[in-house]
């Protein structure tokens, strides 16, 4: 193979742990943020899951995760703007950032899940319900450094009221998760980048990968801004070519009970097929996806509460057995530990 389909490769899952034990699910999920950058992964990303048992604050993890690693980039997929204010989420992530060395992503969407729930909390805004899309502005806004007004007086002396730390370059690294015209739109109007996931908006499409390489090919067109553009895709990946019985038992069932939601659309929305089978079998599949075409970056969609051990029989499978089919190499760091 002359052109590598997959240059850029990692992974996103939402730190699941037990009811009573969260300090342990989260400690394995920071050894399988170790792992993936041990075997040349170049993303290791954590969902912001609410009301559930997962990571419910994805840049204090990310936090630790900066301790924790040295040459991954680290991804933010996502944090809905829906209950966040846009200075203080701006502060959080500079800060982040600054811990990692500039190994950030910031991955944002515009959804607010459990909105019925969490409605009674309310947002910090006088405005009351706002457009997401204003909040994102907003966010943008403080992540540019704008100031906010007079020189204030400080102990460090006068100084010009921004979000601090402020880094240069940051917004530049923003990923907006979209999936709807109006999101991909938005994404390219602002010079985003891009993150889609396996349900994607029909706007006609018959089947999910024609669906998406619309929106792909609109983002494409309508790109603007200092940034360069990007897309980054999830599939959801379940290679059993070192897969024990009792995990092959497992994932069979996982795929098996996500089948009939791919067999039309739902709500004018098209899910993906999840891709299980041997690593030959996988490794076709996204050679004939039309939205792995040598640009877009993969992100391996880790199911929920499944042990560290079959995370990492996954992504190994997928890092020894499939990328390398589609010409992808390891991070230069892995190699270099390898080699040393």
């Amino acid at each position: 193979m002359t052109t590598p389909k997959i240059v850029e490769a990692g992974f996103t899952l939402a730190g699941n742990y037990p009811e009573t034990d969260p300090a342990t699910g989260l400690e394995d999920t920071l050894r399988l943020f170790e792992f993936a950058e041990e075997i040349g992964l170049q993303v290791a990303g954590i969902r912001q899951r609410h009301l559930e048992r997962g990571v419910s604050s994805a840049l204090t993890f990310l936090a630790a995760a900066t301790q924790r690693t040295e040459a991954i980039r680290l991804e933010t997929a996502v944090v809905p703007l829906g209950y966040e204010t846009p200075f203080r989420l701006a502060e959080d992530f500079g800060t982040v950032d600054a811990l990692s060395k500039g190994r950030l992503n910031v991955g944002i969407s515009s959804s607010a899940p459990h909105g019925a729930l969490l409605r009674h909390l309310g947002r910090i805004e006088d405005e009351g319900d706002i457009d997401a899309y204003v909040l994102i502005a907003r966010f943008l806004e403080a992540l540019e450094g704008r100031p906010l007004g007079e020189d204030i007086h400080t102990p460090y002396g006068p100084q010009t009221p921004r979000v601090q730390p402020h880094i240069q370059g940051l917004r530049e690294r923003v990923w907006l998760g979209g999936g709807s015209a109006r999101s991909v739109r938005w994404a390219a109007e602002q010079g985003l980048k891009l993150l889609l996931g396996n349900i994607t908006a029909a706007g006609g499409a018959e089947d999910f990968e024609t669906a998406q390489r619309a929106h792909i090919d609109a983002y494409y067109a309508h790109h603007t801004g200092p940034g360069a553009p990007a897309v980054g895709v999830e599939r959801v990946i379940l290679p059993i070519d070192s897969a024990t019985t009792a995990q092959r038992e497992r994932y069979t069932a996982f795929a098996e009970s996500r089948q009939a939601r791919t067999e039309q659309a739902t709500n004018g929305h098209l899910f993906q097929k999840d891709l299980f089978g041997t690593a030959d079998e996988i490794a076709e599949r996204l050679l004939a996806d039309p939205s792995i075409d040598g640009l877009t970056e993969l992100r391996v969609a880790l199911p929920y509460a499944l042990s560290l051990d079959d995370y990492r029989q996954i992504l190994s499978d997928i890092r020894h057995a499939v990328l390398p089919r589609l010409g992808w190499a390891p991070a230069a760091s892995a190699l270099a530990s390898t080699a040393a």
